[in-house]
């Protein structure tokens, strides 16, 4: 049953998601379309650097991102109050930055522009920390320009997107680790240093010029630096890499090679395994404790949600 985002996402409140979007009528976003032989490999380059630019403009923490063929996958935290702190100039010259004009005079006349009517302003800051304007602002400028690319109109994504509300850190972990995995599941790279427009490539990548983060708490990739998680930059690369040798079959780790960063997670691996798995299946809109859960369906106005359940099971470790 479709439900209004509204009752997952309340407004100007904070929270961390992991969304999904998916592409229409046999459209593919990147990579190469068997049906057509065609290639649209350079499309991924778009993806990527309007999500970054994205991240650096609204109001958000961005904790992973990965381009696949059809979809893309994000995981962003909102972070509204901080938005609010924002003085009026930031707000108008954050989102010309997301719509920007031609020239940098005119960019300046659009920003004066916003700054003289309150309620323009009032507008560009309420959407500069929302998910749905997010999301929208990375899917219209790629729909415009995969459409000018294929000759075509009409949709390019579907309608919605769709989201997973993400209640705590292991939740946060296990989506950021699912969705840095998805090339090495698809069978598109063998290892995270070749998955390609990935959040965990970025991370690796950053890490070479700057080894030291690898042993600071691990932070965002771009946007707000508001907040640290429990795991370093290390073990949180440690544990990705191990993860994904549990999930293809033809590469296990042996069990001396156990990260110990699920310690900190209080997973025994098997467990670990099995959460990471079901942020694609055993979940559908939320992902937390059993309590956060049977919390967060009450204020839905729902009686259950899928995965209460095996978050349970999860729990009994």
């Amino acid at each position: 049953m479709t439900l209004a985002r509204a009752h997952l996402v309340p407004h100007q409140s904070p929270g961390i998601y992991h969304c999904v979007q998916r592409c229409v009528r046999r459209a593919f976003l990147c990579g190469e379309d068997t049906y057509t032989g065609q290639s649209f490999e350079h499309r991924k380059a778009w993806v990527e650097k309007r999500i970054l630019h994205l991240a650096n403009a609204f109001g958000v923490s961005l904790w992973g991102f990965a381009v696949m063929s059809n979809h893309l996958h994000v995981v962003i935290e909102l972070q509204p109050d901080a938005v609010n702190a924002w003085s009026d100039e930031k707000v108008a010259r954050r989102w010309v930055s997301v719509f920007p004009a031609k020239t940098e005079a005119d960019c300046r006349l659009k920003e004066l522009a916003i700054l003289a009517e309150t309620a323009r302003l009032a507008k560009c800051r309420v959407r500069l920390g929302s998910l749905s304007w997010f999301m929208r602002c990375l899917a219209e400028p790629i729909a415009r320009m995969a459409n000018a690319e294929d000759h075509c109109s009409g949709r390019f994504w579907q309608g919605r997107f769709k989201s997973q509300a993400l209640l705590n850190e292991r939740a946060l972990l296990a989506a950021m680790a699912y969705v840095d995995l998805n090339p090495i599941r698809a069978g598109l790279s063998e290892s995270l240093h070749d998955s390609q427009h990935t959040s965990i490539q970025q991370r690796i990548h950053s890490a070479r010029t700057n080894p030291a983060q690898l042993m600071q708490p691990l932070k965002p990739l771009a946007g707000l630096m508001l907040g640290t998680l429990a795991l370093t930059g290390w073990e949180y690369t440690e544990l990705v890499d191990w993860t994904g040798r549990q999930m293809r079959p033809n590469k296990h780790a042996i069990a001396k090679s156990i990260p110990s960063a699920l310690k900190h997670l209080g997973y025994s691996h098997q467990h670990w395994t099995v959460q990471v798995k079901a942020i694609g299946s055993g979940y559908f809109r939320v992902i937390g404790s059993v309590q956060q859960m049977q919390e967060k369906a009450q204020h839905m106005n729902q009686r259950w949600l899928q995965g209460i359940g095996l978050a349970r099971k999860l729990e009994q470790v």
